[in-house]
C-alpha cells in the first residue's frame, strides 16, 4: 500500500533538544549575565543595605573596622621590622585592602549558588548573575575601604612620592607615587574579572560539596600569612643575603604564592612601588586557565546547580 505524503511527514523522526551539557549554553549562561548588569548590579546593593540596616553610620562600619585593623597592625609590625611608620603604614593599608577583596572572592564565592537558593529556584535567570551579585558587593565594599587609602596616603603624601624611598630598612628602593598610579584602574578590573570565574568555579563545586567552604574558610589565615601583606619580599631578600645565598631560595615563598602576583598588580601602583610586568604574565595566565575551567564547570553541572543546592 503506498505511503502518503501526509503519512510521511508524519512519521517523520523529530530532532532531539539540544543537551544541556553544551559548550554554547554554557557560554550563552556567561554572555547573558553579564547583559543582565541592573539584576545583580541592584541584587549587590540590596545585599549592602540590608547587611546594615538600621545601622547609624550603615556601610561606614567597613571602613571604621578596616582602618582599626590596618593601623593596630601597622603600628605593630612596623616597630618588630624597624621600619618607618610612614612608608610601612601605607604598605599595609593597601595590603588589607585588596586581601579583603580577594579573600571575599574566594569565601563568599563558594558560598555564591548556595546563599541565593531561593532565586535559583523561582527566578528564571543565568546562574551566573548570582557570581556577579557576589562580585559587584565585594566591589561595592572595596570602594569604601578605599576612603582609608586615601586618608592615609595623603597624611605620608610626601613620603611616598619621594623617590628610593624604602618600606623596610635595607630594602629596595622604590620609585614613589607617580602617574604610573593610573594602572591601579585596569589592575583592579582584573580582579574583578578573576572574582567572577573564582565565584563560579568554587561555587559549583561547594554546591556540590558541602565541606569546601569551611575548608576555605580554615585555610584563609594560611593564606594570610603566606602572603606578603604584613611582611615584605625584602625581608626574604636580605635573610639570603645574610646567609651568603645567592639563589635566594627563600624568595620563591612569595613567588609560588598565585596570591603575591594578584597582590602586587594592584598594590604597586597604589603606593608607587617598583613594577614588575612578571606579575601581570602570571595573573594573565591564571586568569585565562581560570574561565576555561570555570565554562568547563558551566558546561558540564549548569543544570544540576538547582538540584544541588
Amino acid at each position: 500500500m503506498p505511503v502518503t505524503a501526509t503519512a510521511e511527514h508524519e512519521q517523520a523522526p523529530i530532532p532531539p533538544p539540544p543537551s544541556s551539557r553544551s559548550w554554547s549554553r554554557a557560554w550563552g549562561d556567561i554572555v547573558e549575565g553579564f547583559k543582565q548588569r541592573e539584576l545583580w548590579g541592584h541584587l549587590g546593593w540590596q545585599d549592602i543595605k540590608q547587611r546594615y540596616r538600621r545601622s547609624v553610620i550603615g556601610p561606614l562600619w567597613i571602613t571604621l573596622s578596616m582602618a582599626i585593623t590596618a593601623v593596630g597592625l601597622g603600628l605593630l609590625y612596623s616597630q618588630l621590622f624597624g621600619a618607618q611608620i610612614s612608608t610601612f603604614l601605607p604598605y599595609i593599608t593597601v595590603g588589607f585592602i585588596v586581601w579583603n577583596f580577594m579573600l571575599g572572592c574566594l569565601t563568599e564565592g563558594t558560598d555564591t549558588f548556595i546563599r541565593n537558593e531561593g532565586l535559583i529556584k523561582h527566578l528564571p535567570a543565568p546562574v551566573t548573575v548570582y557570581a556577579l551579585r557576589t562580585v559587584w558587593r565585594l566591589t561595592l565594599m572595596f570602594a569604601h575601604n578605599l576612603l582609608v587609602y586615601f586618608v592615609v596616603v595623603s597624611i605620608y603624601w610626601f613620603d611616598l612620592t619621594k623617590t628610593g624611598y624604602e618600606i623596610t630598612p635595607g630594602g629596595s628602593p622604590q620609585p614613589g607615587i607617580s602617574w604610573a598610579i593610573l594602572l591601579a584602574v585596569p589592575a583592579f578590573v582584573v580582579l574583578a574579572i578573576n572574582g567572577g570565574w573564582v565565584a563560579i568555579l568554587f561555587g559549583i563545586i561547594s554546591t556540590r560539596y558541602r565541606d569546601i567552604p569551611p575548608v576555605i574558610t580554615s585555610l584563609s589565615s594560611l593564606m594570610f600569612f603566606m602572603t606578603p601583606i604584613v611582611w615584605t619580599t625584602d625581608i626574604l631578600t636580605r635573610f639570603s643575603a645574610k646567609g651568603g645565598e645567592t639563589g635566594g631560595w627563600r624568595i620563591l615563598v612569595a613567588e609560588l604564592n598565585p596570591l603575591y602576583h594578584y597582590m602586587q598588580i594592584l598594590r604597586a601602583p597604589l603606593i608607587g612601588n617598583a613594577q614588575s610586568w612578571h606579575h601581570w604574565v602570571v595573573v594573565g595566565a591564571f586568569t585565562v586557565v581560570g574561565w576555561g575551567l570555570a565554562l568547563l564547570a558551566m558546561r558540564n553541572y549548569r543544570a544540576r546547580i538547582s538540584y544541588w543546592v
